[in-house]
């Protein structure tokens, strides 16, 4: 295709609220060396687009201050020394901002090419879950075939994804989440048992369910208010993966010494400050074992809504109710 010479795509001139995303033109985004520029057809809503919307979570250096983590749409242009696609290819990747626009540049690196069979949005609801969820439950956390894991927020959309891999990869999943068709729908997804935390004490419950062994990974999102909980919900040499704070981050007397009891690891990472190398390695293990998963429809992304890019107010309010089972895509 021929390039314009502008773009459109959401500005942000003040943080705030949802109505502070307005629709603007500007010029198409540079392309570095190793870049490759996508033809946006779809992006990924995500909770750090909510919170670099809100003013909490600026982009790193260099990386373009329009929100959005993840897209999928064609490629047009290979900035110098970009390996691995072509003019055409139809990829989703993971950028490092820049996404809710209808161009984007990205390492070629952390792009991956659509599962058999996908379209635009389906395509655009996989990187950033499956990037996060990649490298915290397996390179982090470690999870092998016949471990125990639990899922906190497990309708969300890196809680979906979490139970379908840890089951593709022969783990037991346990998940809580805040309502009941939310409970069903992990249920469904093949946790083994799916928490109300609204009517249950989760700790409690696990101990039950494991005859006092606990789960050998915890992915959590909740923060300070269930790290007590997480802990003596752990069985020895246990793993947790915290990579969010939703509930806060400040833990008051927490009680310490079942870590040293159990050889408990305690970790945390987030995404985007990921170095472009570290991001390249969480890529290639996606290409090497879940992407022939996604191919083969044993795993799949679940879609909560695609609502179009002009409304993209409404799909912060969707993703900030917390109503929704799935990602959220927005679509040009």
């Amino acid at each position: 295709m021929t390039l314009p010479t502008e773009m459109t795509y959401v500005d942000l001139p003040s943080p705030g609220g949802p109505e502070k995303m307005v629709l603007a033109r500007g010029p198409l985004p540079g392309i570095k060396p190793g870049d490759i520029l996508i033809w946006v057809e779809a992006a990924g809503v995500n909770r750090p687009d909510v919170l670099q919307r809100q003013g909490h979570y600026p982009p790193p250096p260099g990386a373009s201050p329009i929100l959005g983590l993840e897209v999928a749409g064609e490629v047009v242009a290979l900035g110098e020394g970009a390996e691995g696609f072509a003019i055409g290819d139809k990829v989703c990747g993971l950028a490092n901002g820049g996404g809710y626009a209808e161009f984007c540049a990205l390492p070629a690196t952390q792009a991956l090419p659509w599962p058999r069979g996908y379209d635009a949005a389906r395509a655009a609801a996989l990187p950033e879950t499956f990037f996060t969820v990649w490298a915290n439950v397996f390179q982090m956390a470690d999870l092998m075939e016949g471990e125990k894991i639990l899922v906190h927020g497990g309708s969300s959309g890196i809680g979906t994804t979490a139970i379908q891999l840890a089951r593709a990869f022969g783990a037991e999943v346990f998940v809580t989440a805040g309502a009941k068709d939310k409970c069903d729908a992990c249920v469904s997804l093949g946790a083994r048992r799916a928490i109300n935390y609204r009517e249950e004490d989760f700790k409690a419950v696990i101990l039950e369910e494991t005859g006092g062994y606990g789960v050998d990974v915890i992915l959590d999102m909740v923060g300070a208010p269930y790290f007590d909980r997480n802990i003596a919900s752990l069985a020895k040499d246990g793993r947790l993966s915290i990579i969010a704070f939703l509930g806060g981050a400040t833990v008051e007397k927490a009680n310490i010494a079942p870590i040293l009891a159990k050889r408990l690891h305690v970790m945390g990472s987030a995404m985007r400050p990921r170095t472009a190398v570290e991001k390249e390695a969480i890529r290639d293990d996606l290409l090497d074992n879940v992407w022939p998963l996604l191919d083969a429809g044993d795993v799949h992304p679940v879609m909560h809504a695609v609502v179009p890019f002009s409304n993209v107010a409404e799909a912060h309010r969707l993703m900030e109710a917390g109503d929704h089972i799935g990602k959220i895509v927005m679509a040009f």
